[in-house]
């Protein structure tokens, strides 16, 4: 069965970015997450069309 949410570590790993990275961008809220009390985790399905919608956004910025 494969894995819907990530971790934290495993999200950097995902980008391949320090953790630290990512709860920088969690505290900026700059990334889709989700908490279950303290702990924070990141859906796979959001992360991969969050990095779809970055790709946009660069590729709008780029032809303006």
């Amino acid at each position: 069965m494969q894995r819907t949410a990530l971790s934290p570590q495993e999200t950097a790993a995902f980008l391949g970015v320090h953790k630290e990275t990512i709860y920088s961008m969690v505290r900026n809220n700059q990334i889709p997450h989700f908490r279950v009390g303290r702990k924070i985790f990141f859906r796979v399905d959001s992360l991969n069309a969050w990095i779809k919608e970055q790709e946009e956004n660069s590729v709008l910025t780029i032809e303006m």
